[in-house]
């Protein structure tokens, strides 16, 4: 018998395990011989066609079951989350945004994981500082891919200076592995100025070359500062200037690679070019978003969905009065470039974009993801409202109406006496939001 037991939530009606009188409490042992630790072994060992399942019934009664199933078929277990606590992350990263919150916010903001199965499932990044040979071993042996890394750098004593780790020099043996064992993967750099850019920048590029194509794509972002840093390292913003340098180095990267290997390879936020303001590259210079997480090609994507769905547009669509967008500060010109589309459009509509300055976490932050609750509060109250207000949705919390401040839709509607509604990160949504509620 399995020395690890994990406790089924549910079964799910007309499956496989209810078929078989599996019931909600009783506890997984083992498929086929294994015990299972987490959901990615789980997922894993349910692929087979033949299995055998350990039961413990709730009388403590132990089932031996044999399932044959078809290579993609469900069993129906449900289980809580993904069964184990994630990985801490054991790195003091210099740039760590968790580091600059204030005090008083929820719990759960304060939580740094590290854990490959967030980053399969979820597609978080990972620094590979608190992985042993055996996590790479079961990487490879269960295909956990893609895998996305944070990497930053490939000078290793600067790597173990800027997260803080003597276990950041493992990085490279580590991908070397994972390449050899055929597992994807993205890279991710968080770009420090005068730390990790400039030549530290081109020999991290040309390094991680070698590990292409296993490793796909590489995203380039820059950091991002808070104004409560007291105490922590010491760090620079990017200006219009500092961008613009990283822009050129990165594009000529990008032409090189083209030619050579038929992609780009590495990859820009969008943040840099509204940094440095200047237009962001063409829809197609982006290659299939695959660096979308990172926020990569937002604004190309977000253009193009726009203009596809007001191409389709077609006759009268009633009376339409107006509306106002809330968003932050680097969305807001692009926003309103898009409303004036929009209402050329549709005539007799009038958009409103408002940009909201970052009072909680400081002037410097200016993505529409960190936008508080009470910041559009504070800057809209008192003032006329057109319409219906529009937020995206990357403004709360996944899932549930919450912002990073812990203010809800309802705060914002009781104390502006306004109906919002959230929109995603799309185009088309905003178009077909637009066309629902401003009547």
């Amino acid at each position: 018998m399995s020395c690890r037991s994990i406790n089924i939530k549910d079964v799910k009606k007309g499956s496989i395990a209810d078929e078989l009188g599996i019931q909600e409490n009783d506890k997984l042992l083992s498929i086929n011989g294994e015990e299972v630790n987490d959901i990615i072994e789980y997922k894993y060992l349910i692929s087979d066609e033949f299995l055998v399942l350990e039961i413990e019934k709730t009388d403590g009664e132990i089932w031996e079951l044999e399932i044959e199933k078809d290579y993609d078929e469900d069993l129906g277990l449900v289980f809580e989350g993904i069964i184990d606590k994630p990985k801490s992350c054991h790195n003091k990263c210099i740039f760590c945004f968790i580091d600059q919150l204030p005090k008083g916010m929820r719990k759960t903001l304060y939580f740094k994981d590290d854990d490959t199965r967030l980053s399969f499932l979820q597609g978080n990044f990972l620094s590979l500082t608190n992985m042993k040979d055996k996590d790479i071993d079961k990487i490879i042996r269960f295909r956990i891919s893609p895998i996305n890394i944070s990497i930053h750098t490939t000078d290793m004593e600067l790597r173990k200076k800027m997260l803080h780790n003597k276990n950041a020099d493992k990085l490279l043996d580590y991908m070397k592995r994972l390449k050899d064992g055929k597992i994807e993967m993205k890279g991710q750099i968080v770009l420090c100025p005068e730390i990790n850019d400039g030549e530290h920048l081109d020999k991290t590029t040309k390094d991680l070359y070698d590990y292409y194509p296993e490793l796909c794509c590489v995203a380039i972002v820059p950091v991002g500062l808070t104004k409560y840093r007291e105490g922590l390292f010491p760090l620079k913003e990017y200006n219009e200037s500092t961008a613009g340098v990283v822009i050129d180095q990165v594009e000529a990267m990008q032409e090189y690679y083209l030619k050579s290997i038929g992609t780009r390879f590495v990859f820009l936020s969008d943040e840099f070019y509204l940094i440095a303001n200047r237009p962001i590259q063409p829809y197609d210079n982006y290659e299939g978003f695959s660096q979308i997480e990172n926020g990569v090609g937002i604004i190309a994507l977000f253009n193009a969905e726009l203009s596809s769905s007001l191409e389709r547009i077609k006759g009268c669509h009633g009376v339409l009065t107006d509306g106002t967008i809330v968003t932050g500060e680097y969305a807001m010109p692009i926003l309103k470039k898009a409303c004036d589309k929009i209402m050329d459009k549709l005539p007799g509509l009038n958009l409103n974009v408002i940009g909201i300055k970052n009072e909680f976490f400081g002037s410097s932050v200016k993505v529409s993801g960190l936008v508080t609750g009470g910041d559009i509060i504070s800057q809209l109250k008192g003032k006329t409202i057109s319409g219906n207000v529009f937020i995206p949705d990357n403004m709360l919390r996944a899932g549930d109406p919450v912002f990073l401040d812990d203010l809800t839709i309802e705060d914002i509607e009781k104390e502006l006496g306004v109906r919002v509604i959230v929109c995603k990160q799309d185009g088309s949504d905003l178009v077909e939001n637009i066309l629902k509620y401003c009547r």
